[in-house]
C-alpha cells in the first residue's frame, strides 16, 4: 500500500514483459496478463486504487461501490481506457516490445531534439602535450541540408493525413478484441505539417553527410584520455534542436627518454663510474632545452634527484610538475691499457668501506 506510482508502474512493466502472449508461449500466461492488466487499470488510477484500498478485491470483482470495471469484464479496450491521460500506455508497450501492439509516443518525434554527441580521438607528439599546440582535425558529419536550410523540403502546408494534429487516431484488432490508439503521424512525423515539394538533396530528412575542417586549440598539459569539448560544433539537432557536442580526446605518443607520471616527468640519465665516485657536472635535456645538474661525490646507482618545476604543465593552471632524474652508473665495455692500469692500482686502496660492503662482509 505504500508503493509509489513509479513503482508500481515498474513493476508492471516487468509483469507485462514476462506474461505477454506473444513473448511467453506457455498456457497460463494470457491469464497472468490479463490479471496483470486488471491490477494495473486498478492501482494506474489514484481513484480506483483508493476504493481497491478501502473495499478488498471483493468489490473489485463484484462491481461493489460502483466497481472498477476491470480489464476481465471489458476486454482490452476497456483497459487502455480505463488510465488516466497521463498514464501513456502507448509509451509502455514501446519500452517492452519492438513492434507488439503497434503503439508509438504520442508526438514524440516532433519534439526538437539535440544532435548526437561526437567523440574523436586525435593522436599529438609528447612535446606537442608539452607547450600545446594546433591541429586541424576532419570529421564527416551530419548537418542541416543547405538547399532547404534543414526543413526537409519547400512549401510548407498543414498536414492532410493529420490536419496539423501531428498524430492519427488507428483501429487495431488484437487477440484481446479491438481498440484504438494514437500514434505519430507517419507523413509529417508528428510536426503537423508538410511540404509540397521535397527536398531533392536530402531527400526529405533535412539533414545531409557533410566533410568539415575544424580547428583545434591543443591546451599545454594534455595526457593520454584528457578530453575537450567543443560545445555546438557536432552533428545537426532535430526539428530545431541545437547541435550536439564534439568531444576530443588525446592519445599522447611516448618520447624516446622522457616518462610522465602524472604531472611530472622522469628521465633516466646515465653517468660514468669516476663522476659518480668523485662528483662532477653532467648536461641534460629538459622539454626547455639543455641544463647542467651537480652529481654529488658518492652518488650510488639509481639514486633519484629532484628537479623543481620542470615537469608538465598543469592543465588550466600556471603552475608545473617537477623533473625527476634516475642516475644509472654505467661501467665501460672496453678499458685501453693506461685505464686498466689506473684501476688496478686503484683496486690496491679500500674500496669496500661504505655501510653495504660492511653488512655484507658479516655474514661471511
Amino acid at each position: 500500500k505504500n508503493a509509489s506510482q513509479a513503482e508500481i508502474k515498474s513493476a508492471f512493466r516487468k509483469l507485462a514483459k514476462q506474461y505477454h502472449p506473444d513473448v511467453n508461449k506457455t498456457a497460463e500466461a494470457e491469464a497472468k496478463f490479463k490479471e496483470i492488466g486488471e491490477a494495473y487499470a486498478t492501482l494506474g488510477d489514484e481513484q480506483k486504487r483508493k476504493q481497491y484500498d478501502q473495499f478488498g478485491h471483493e468489490a473489485y470483482t463484484s462491481g461493489a461501490q460502483g466497481g472498477f470495471g476491470g480489464f476481465g469484464n471489458g476486454g482490452f479496450s476497456s483497459w487502455t481506457t480505463a488510465f488516466d491521460d497521463d498514464i501513456d500506455l502507448g509509451s509502455i508497450f514501446e519500452d517492452l516490445f519492438t513492434g507488439g501492439f503497434g503503439f508509438r509516443s504520442r508526438g514524440r518525434s516532433s519534439k526538437a531534439s539535440k544532435g548526437e554527441d561526437l567523440l574523436v580521438r586525435v593522436n599529438i607528439d609528447f612535446l606537442d602535450a608539452v607547450k600545446g599546440t594546433n591541429k586541424e582535425i576532419k570529421l564527416t558529419m551530419d548537418d542541416a541540408c543547405d538547399e532547404c536550410k534543414g526543413q526537409g523540403g519547400f512549401n510548407e502546408k498543414t498536414c492532410s493525413t493529420c490536419q496539423g494534429r501531428g498524430r492519427v487516431v488507428k483501429m487495431q484488432q488484437t487477440l484481446f478484441g479491438t481498440f484504438q490508439s494514437e500514434t505519430t503521424c507517419p507523413d509529417c512525423g508528428g510536426k503537423g505539417t508538410s511540404f509540397e515539394n521535397r527536398c531533392s538533396k536530402c531527400r526529405g530528412t533535412g539533414h545531409i553527410s557533410k566533410n568539415k575542417t575544424i580547428n583545434v586549440e591543443v591546451p599545454a598539459g594534455v595526457d593520454n584520455g584528457s578530453r575537450l569539448r567543443i560545445s555546438g560544433k557536432g552533428p545537426a539537432g532535430r526539428n530545431g534542436g541545437e547541435n550536439g557536442d564534439i568531444y576530443i580526446e588525446f592519445q599522447v605518443k611516448e618520447h624516446p627518454l622522457f616518462k610522465r607520471e602524472g604531472d611530472d616527468i622522469y628521465l633516466e640519465v646515465p653517468i660514468d663510474v669516476a663522476t659518480a665516485m668523485l662528483g662532477g657536472e653532467v648536461e641534460i635535456p629538459t622539454i626547455d632545452g639543455n641544463l647542467v645538474v651537480e652529481i654529488k661525490a658518492g652518488t650510488q646507482s639509481l639514486e633519484k634527484q629532484r628537479i623543481k618545476g620542470k615537469g608538465m604543465p598543469i592543465l588550466n593552471s600556471n603552475r608545473r610538475g617537477d623533473m625527476y632524474i634516475i642516475l644509472k652508473v654505467v661501467v665501460p665495455d672496453k678499458l685501453d691499457k693506461n685505464q686498466k692500469q689506473l684501476l688496478e692500482e686503484l683496486r690496491k686502496t679500500d674500496l669496500t668501506n661504505n655501510s653495504e660492503f660492511k653488512t655484507f662482509k658479516k655474514y661471511l
